[in-house]
């Protein structure tokens, strides 16, 4: 504790020391005797304030150890400036790589929506396009419908100036009055299918300049990133921004953010998808007028022929199933002849079984044994016996079956005689003046 004392004071005041501690020749300087005693006011100015030689010691050894220990601080604060300033290069050093990376990970995010604008914008200009085309079709296939209707009109009022008793109401007027019908719903469809198709274009180019604005802001702010990105501790285009290191009050959350741009994809892939199923629904509805339209064109033309197409359909559809009824006798007949074959094929392995089931009733004594042979032989017996019930029970339905498929013969030979001359009857009507009814590809609006 004393010399901590030392430390702090660095010159410390003299102190006593007790008489009995001293030497001896100092022992005696201080009572004032022996050899070297003096007494009086000679030397009193030589004993005043005087250290002692140990006191002397006692302050270099507090001096150097002082030193030392100023020395030792020093060097710790040294290595602890040091540590520190190691430290933080290397804290600033790595978090300037985790921010390059974390903007290098917001330029994938930005490149990914651009992206996807990009590629949504170009799907929706290109299906705009095509829907375009539909529309062109649908007026196309508009304008065509009025030949049809002024042929049936026509055919209606020139079959008026018919005669009694041949002014009746028969199948060819119906059909004209159906075919006169159905192409004025069709005209009233294609025209609404034709406003609804406008409206699609108009909302597609609505949704594409929105995909354009949020794609716009994007390549800005990914050209900003970028920027941000290539910026180094030896750019020269770096200074001090104090007041940037905040949150602007209007700014969106990455969630939020995220989420515009894939509300606006969505939104746009809505009626991009809209769009899609509009065309193929227009395409269904042109094919299907167009089949409507030439379906109730032959219908009419069938009528004036007095039902020939109709007929020799008939009668092809007719032969082809006689074609197959034929084939099917043959093929059943094979069956027949199989299965009677096979029922006898299983004579021999019966009488196998059976067999040696009956010998082996004769084994002596013990022997004559429950063993897996035995059993094996019952359950091939059963099983043979099975198969056999079962084949017979399948070969009296496939003789039913054939005599079934022998009156279906004599039925289609007589239909197709019946048929044969009905069409021979019929051909002899004609229908010229229906030749300019328009073709598919017109009705389709291809042309």
């Amino acid at each position: 504790m004393a010399q901590g004392a030392v430390l702090l004071t660095r010159e410390p005041a003299p102190q006593a020391v007790p008489v009995r501690d001293l030497p001896v020749k100092l022992h005696e300087v201080a009572l004032n005797t022996g050899p070297d005693s003096s007494c009086g006011l000679a030397t009193a100015g030589f004993r005043t304030a005087k250290y002692l030689p140990e006191e002397w010691h006692q302050h270099h050894y507090a001096q150097y150890h002082q030193a030392f220990a100023d020395r030792d601080c020093s060097e710790r604060c040294r290595g602890q400036a040091q540590s520190l300033a190691a430290a933080t290069a290397a804290l600033a050093q790595r978090t300037q790589e985790e921010s390059t990376a974390k903007v290098g990970e917001r330029l994938q995010d930005l490149h990914f929506w651009k992206s996807e604008l990009q590629k949504e914008i170009q799907d929706l200009a290109a299906e705009t396009e095509l829907l375009a085309a539909q529309k062109v079709r649908l007026e196309r296939a508009l304008d065509a419908t009025e030949v049809p209707y002024s042929i049936a009109t026509d055919n209606l009022q020139c079959r008026e100036r018919r005669q009694p008793p041949d002014l009746v109401r028969d199948q060819v007027e119906v059909e004209l009055l159906k075919e006169a019908e159905l192409i004025r719903n069709i005209q009233e469809l294609l025209k609404r299918t034709l406003m609804q198709a406008v409206n699609q274009m108009q909302l597609n180019r609505d949704h594409k300049q929105i995909c354009e604005m949020d794609w716009s802001d994007k390549v800005e702010t990914y050209n900003i990133d970028e920027k941000c990105g290539r910026y180094n501790n030896q750019s020269t285009n770096i200074q001090f921004h104090p007041g940037s290191a905040k949150f602007e009050e209007s700014a969106s959350t990455p969630e939020t953010w995220a989420k515009f741009s894939h509300d606006n994809i969505y939104r746009a892939e809505r009626e991009r998808l809209a769009s899609v199923n509009l065309r193929s629904l227009i395409d269904n509805i042109l094919h299907d007028v167009a089949e409507d339209l030439r379906m109730q064109c032959a219908l009419v033309d069938e009528a004036f022929a007095k039902r020939c197409e109709e007929m020799e359909d008939a009668k092809h559809k007719l032969e082809h199933h006689l074609k197959k009824t034929l084939k099917e006798i043959g093929d059943q007949e094979s069956n027949i002849a199989s299965l009677k074959q096979a029922i006898k094929d299983k004579e021999a392995p019966m009488k196998v079984a059976q067999t040696r089931l009956y010998d082996r009733s004769f084994r002596p004594n013990v022997d004559l044994c429950r063993d897996p042979a035995q059993f094996r032989l019952i359950s091939e017996v059963e099983e043979l016996t099975e198969s056999i019930e079962s084949l017979k029970k399948q070969l009296q339905e496939s003789e039913q079956s054939l005599r079934n498929l022998e009156d279906t013969r004599m039925n289609l030979e007589k239909e197709i005689a019946v048929k044969a001359n009905s069409i021979f009857i019929d051909r002899q009507k004609c229908m010229a003046h229906r030749t300019r009814y328009p073709g598919v590809l017109k009705l389709a609006g291809y042309q």
